[in-house]
This record gives C-alpha cells, sequence and structure tokens, in this order.
C-alpha cells in the first residue's frame, strides 16, 4: 500500500520532468562547440548574447539553434580563442552583417530617423487636418455693395 502511495507522488513529478527537459536544452548543440577555457566561452557566450540570430531575428545567436546562428557561434568563438577582444569582434561582425546583427544597435541618425518617423508622420497628418479644417470653416463673406443689394432686390421682385 505505501509503494502505490509512494508511486502516486513520483509519477506527476516524472511527467513534469519529461515535459520540461526539451524546453531547458541550450542552444549550444555540440559540447565541441565550447571552447575549454571556461573564463573564454564564458566571453564568447557574452558576446554572442549581444548578436542576433539572423533567421530567428529575436533571439541571440547564443539561444538560437538555428544552422546560421550556430555558425556565428563558431566564428565568435574563434575569435575569442585568438585573443581579440570583445569590441573588435563585435566590430567585425557589424562590418560583416551590418548593424542588425546587434540585438541592441547603437543610436545613430537612421535609428532615430527610424523611431522617429510615426512620430513626425502623426505631426503631418495633424498639420493637414488642422489646415483642411480651416479652408472649410471660411468667415462669412464680406457684406454686400448697394449695387449688389440692389441686384438682389430686383432679382427678389422678379421671382
Amino acid at each position: 500500500m505505501r509503494s502505490l502511495a509512494c508511486l502516486r507522488r513520483v509519477l506527476p513529478l516524472l511527467a513534469a520532468l519529461l515535459v520540461a527537459a526539451p524546453m531547458v536544452a541550450l542552444a549550444v548543440d555540440d559540447p565541441s562547440e565550447m571552447l575549454p577555457d571556461p573564463r573564454e566561452e564564458a566571453r564568447a557566450e557574452a558576446i554572442g548574447a549581444q548578436l542576433r540570430c539572423l533567421v530567428c531575428q529575436n533571439e541571440s545567436i547564443e539561444d538560437s539553434s538555428a544552422g546560421l546562428a550556430r555558425d556565428l557561434r563558431k566564428v565568435v568563438r574563434e575569435h575569442v580563442a585568438k585573443g581579440e577582444s570583445d569590441r573588435q569582434i563585435i566590430d567585425w561582425m557589424v562590418a560583416r552583417y551590418g548593424n542588425f546583427i546587434r540585438l541592441s544597435p547603437p543610436i545613430t541618425l537612421s535609428t532615430l530617423l527610424l523611431w522617429g518617423m510615426p512620430l513626425l508622420a502623426l505631426l503631418v497628418g495633424v498639420i493637414a487636418a488642422l489646415r483642411v479644417f480651416r479652408r472649410r470653416s471660411t468667415p462669412e463673406s464680406a457684406p454686400l455693395s448697394e449695387e449688389e443689394r440692389a441686384r438682389l432686390d430686383e432679382v427678389r421682385r422678379d421671382a
């Protein structure tokens, strides 16, 4: 009886572990990708966390399991093993793939324009709407001259 109660407690835990196990898998598919020096590996992972997977686009190359991300991780680790600085490695990647490779691109004129365009479009739309509104609500016309008033009276009498 005791073993049955113990089994009832253990089965849900085993089922949860089986479901959660694939979610815990790391993006580094092959242990041979990892550098032998733990400090260099940590540096490579930190650099890879700053670089965007060009396939997934919203994941770093460290988090992605795409083939291109694997290749980029390998390139980063090669540069780290050569002794290059973090800045040199990121600059190499940017020179090769553009600022899009960075998960947090630097603020430049082009990024400011990219983020500012919706506000600029909204401002232009508001200005255009105000101009149209002002044209439609023109003030009343000037009062009639004596000649126009006489002509209007004549038209009214004939009608």
